[in-house]
């Protein structure tokens, strides 16, 4: 018996479902830590507001509190792509000027340049206790007026999957955790933050294109790949690839994927329009999601557990997730 294995035999049910989420960390700090020690959390996502009007001692400080309350240490995520999408380098306090995007980094030295700026991010967001990047970003998109277009760093497949590569790698060997994003690829798709986003493009645009960065990073050995919310016709006409069984059966067989499946957060529109009043992250452990990005922990992990004891989902099906958790943890060394 592994060491994570007995570990996993010596948690309650509401632990180990609760390390599968990894939510927005409340601003309220009797919420926070309530949510760390009641709720059990997976981890906690920061956002450029957590950063603002701190400094890296105050981050620490305040991460480090976490980490010394959590029965399980934490997973601490943060978008931290480059460009527009940045934490704490938005802010002076933490670095001269914020992480370029892959964009400029291609132009500013190709994957040199992307290997450097990636190494100095993990050890810039490790030395302040952020442990978990999302990134990199595997879309493509070639039209400039497009949602993702400035988050991606080309159009053509073989570059993107370089760069996925090259990112991965260098991610794994600072050990800071990693999620490449957002399979099977967003496309020119409208924003699943505030609609609910189709795409009917062919099967075989998917295979001959916007997978193969995909492909390359699981190789590379990304341990977590994160799912769209677009509902991608072609593999599931019906639900948003984040809630798709179909989806993530595809992920597992047709990619070779073992490692932890992550949704995208299941608080935007394009989850939230579609199922209503219903819990989402039930839907989401039943399609085949290990870790489960969230505001509404509060709302969203009593209604798995419910579901749990109502034999909705077995408790085998979370300790399937939960072992893997456990073992990138310490494979991380956040455990």
């Amino acid at each position: 018996m592994t060491d994570m294995k007995k570990l996993l035999n010596q948690m309650t049910l509401e632990e180990k479902v609760g390390q599968m989420f990894v939510a927005r960390r409340p601003q309220d700090p009797e919420v926070a830590m309530k949510a760390v020690t009641d709720y059990h959390l997976g981890g906690f996502t920061l956002y450029a507001c957590d950063f603002e009007h701190r400094d890296p001692e105050t981050i620490r400080s305040l991460l480090d509190s976490y980490q010394e309350t959590a029965k399980i240490p934490m997973f601490i995520a943060a978008d931290c792509e480059g460009g527009r999408v940045i934490r704490a380098s938005k802010y002076p306090a933490f670095r001269e000027s914020g992480f370029p995007s892959p964009r400029q980094l291609d132009a500013e030295g190709g994957l040199d340049r992307v290997a450097a700026d990636t190494e100095e991010k993990a050890r810039f967001l490790l030395d302040l206790g952020v442990n978990f990047n999302y990134a990199p970003v595997c879309d493509m998109s070639g039209n400039p007026e497009c949602f993702i277009f400035d988050r991606t760093y080309s159009n053509d497949p073989e570059a993107t999957a370089a760069y996925a590569e090259t990112v991965v790698s260098v991610m794994n060997r600072e050990h800071i955790v990693g999620s490449i994003k957002h399979f099977p690829g967003y496309g020119d798709n409208v924003d699943t933050h505030t609609s609910i986003a189709h795409d009917d493009r062919p099967l075989s645009q998917f295979l001959e294109k916007d997978l193969k960065p995909f492909e390359t990073g699981i190789k590379a050995g990304a341990p977590i790949v994160m799912v769209a919310h677009n509902i991608v016709s072609c593999m599931d006409p019906d639900c948003p690839a984040s809630l798709s069984p179909a989806v993530h059966k595809f992920l597992r067989e047709n990619m070779g994927f073992e490692g932890l499946i992550m949704t995208d957060s299941l608080d935007m529109n394009a989850i939230t329009l579609y199922t209503g009043d219903q819990a989402s992250a039930v839907a989401a452990v039943l399609s085949g999601n290990d870790l489960l990005c969230c505001t509404t922990y509060d709302q969203q992990m009593p209604a798995v557990l419910e579901a749990v004891r109502n034999g909705i989902i077995s408790e085998a099906r979370i300790d399937e997730s939960v072992k893997k958790i456990l073992e990138l943890k310490a494979k991380m060394n956040i455990i």
